[in-house]
């Protein structure tokens, strides 16, 4: 699915409501709707106890619709199951583009990749701690710690601080494996002259990382990011499709 297509895409969001947490489901949803539309929004998880009270207001707010069920067994998470039976009824009734999964267990790896096989986009959202395997089996993983915490809307001048969270120009710098990673996708994406449109190398970067946020490092957007190391050169040019829209290029300065 290409990027001009995906707000208009239609999404199944499966939450496993046992493994995160109601305070997300704000900055979930609006994440979500960057990709597309969610026709289907479901949290799993056993309603009849007190370990998910904190949900219920969110399930009303958001029209999210609860799934029960129940613990059969101690030990055994029940839940896990019956969102994976759902979202292989939902995948086989041909009427999705892409599925979200909420989740921090690597119990849903599988799951993720059976999706794609199918050739459905499959976007991750969970806490850092969540395995890599999982992580690596989605398309996009989005870290739920990122749609909380403060970024920087500007890049800001060398006489102030960066926003709060915001990682300086030198812990950028330091970063060996951001820098690389910037520098690769960059490299893989350019002409002879060496620029290359930003879009393009945001998706070399997430084919090669799924969890790759500039949001990680403090920043809202790719373009601040790669700004605020000042490895870089950037410039606006005129769209090439003639919409008068502006495009982003970039270019590592060792190029110049």
């Amino acid at each position: 699915m290409s990027t001009g297509t995906e707000t208009s895409a239609r999404l199944a969001v499966l939450i496993d409501a046992d493994n995160a947490q109601p305070a997300i489901v704000d900055g979930l949803l609006a994440e979500i709707a960057n990709y597309g539309t969610a026709h289907v929004k479901r949290a799993y998880g056993d309603w009849t106890g007190t370990g998910l009270r904190g949900w219920k207001d969110q399930l009303l707010a958001q029209s999210i619709q609860p799934i029960q069920q129940f613990a059969y067994t101690s030990g055994k998470n029940a839940t896990d199951a019956a969102m994976i039976i759902d979202a292989m009824d939902l995948l086989y009734s041909g009427r999705f583009d892409g599925f979200c999964i909420v989740s921090s267990d690597s119990d849903f790896t599988r799951l993720a990749s059976r999706i794609r096989e199918s050739g459905l986009i499959v976007y991750g959202f969970g806490e850092r701690k969540t395995p890599k395997p999982f992580v690596a089996a989605c398309d996009k993983f989005i870290y739920t710690e990122n749609l909380r915490a403060p970024v920087a809307e500007i890049v800001p001048a060398e006489t102030e601080a960066p926003a709060a969270g915001a990682r300086t120009r030198e812990q950028l710098r330091a970063d060996s494996a951001l820098v690389n990673l910037l520098r690769r996708a960059m490299e893989n994406a350019s002409g002879e002259d060496g620029w290359a449109r930003l879009a393009t190398v945001g998706q070399l970067i997430t084919k090669q990382q799924s969890d790759f946020d500039p949001r990680t490092y403090g920043y809202a957007k790719l373009g601040l990011l790669v700004t605020a190391t000042d490895l870089f050169d950037t410039e606006r040019r005129e769209s090439a499709e003639g919409k008068g829209g502006k495009v982003v290029w970039v270019r590592d300065k060792r190029r110049r």
